[in-house]
């Protein structure tokens, strides 16, 4: 159905930008901890699958990763440096965790009433260099993106002297720069060999170009996050007030 796969990305990328803010604003940074576990651990099955959108052909997973920038961003902006390097590790921790649970399922020997098997065979012997790709591309982007957005932070506030303008340009300017860091490696770690050279570079440009989108789309939800941040802050200084 013509149009039917950008609905199906839209509509993902407004669900899981909306429920990565649903989880800070009722959980706060653990909200934020288990979106980017949970991202990273189905992002690196979802890459598995190649679409064509938008007039291009991309693997999925591009918006969940993209998430896990949104997810550091708020942290670097509202709860501090500490907080979204911790997200990261959990990002790496999760995908560890998942590498060794999946291939400890291939060590079975399956009943002859099994079905399921064959299935999980065909698509997690593939994981293994999908996962170590992302893991260890996922490790440097990020946490250059943490630094980047803290960098970015203070040639604003060092110009302005006003620490809290500017955020869309420590966002993007973070965001930007390590997604195509991201990209890059991830793509010619995880297809080269796999596929010819013009379909790895086809997903490497329709990946960056996607992750520029949800780069800029990314902006408005860090400002409410930053709004649900001030509310928080505010709220007991108002019942301290009232007592």
């Amino acid at each position: 159905m013509s149009g039917q796969n950008e609905l199906i990305l839209i509509v993902s990328l407004i669900f899981i930008f909306g429920a990565a803010l649903l989880a800070y604003k009722y959980f706060g940074k653990a909200g934020l901890y288990c979106i980017s576990a949970i991202a990273t651990v189905l992002a690196n099955i979802e890459v598995l699958v190649i679409i064509k959108a938008f007039g291009m052909s991309q693997t999925l997973g591009n918006i969940l990763f993209a998430v896990t920038f949104l997810v550091t961003d708020i942290l670097s902006e509202c709860e501090g440096r500490e907080s979204a390097n911790k997200a990261v590790f959990i990002g790496i921790f999760s995908s560890v965790f998942f590498l060794v649970i999946s291939q400890s399922w291939m060590l079975y020997v399956p009943s002859s009433e099994d079905w399921a098997m064959p299935a999980i065979t065909q698509i997690f012997s593939n994981t293994p260099r999908l996962v170590l790709a992302s893991l260890s591309v996922y490790a440097i982007s990020q946490m250059f993106d943490v630094w980047l957005y803290h960098q970015w932070w203070k040639l604003t506030e060092k110009k302005t002297g006003d620490k809290r303008k500017f955020l869309w340009l420590r966002n993007n300017g973070s965001t930007l720069v390590s997604q195509l860091i991201n990209t890059l490696l991830f793509t010619l770690i995880a297809f080269a060999g796999t596929y010819d050279w013009k379909t790895v570079f086809s997903i490497f440009g329709s990946s960056y170009v996607i992750y520029i989108f949800t780069s800029l789309l990314d902006t408005p939800a860090v400002y409410i996050a930053r709004r649900i941040s001030d509310k928080k802050k505010l709220t007991p200084h108002l019942n301290s007030f009232a007592k």
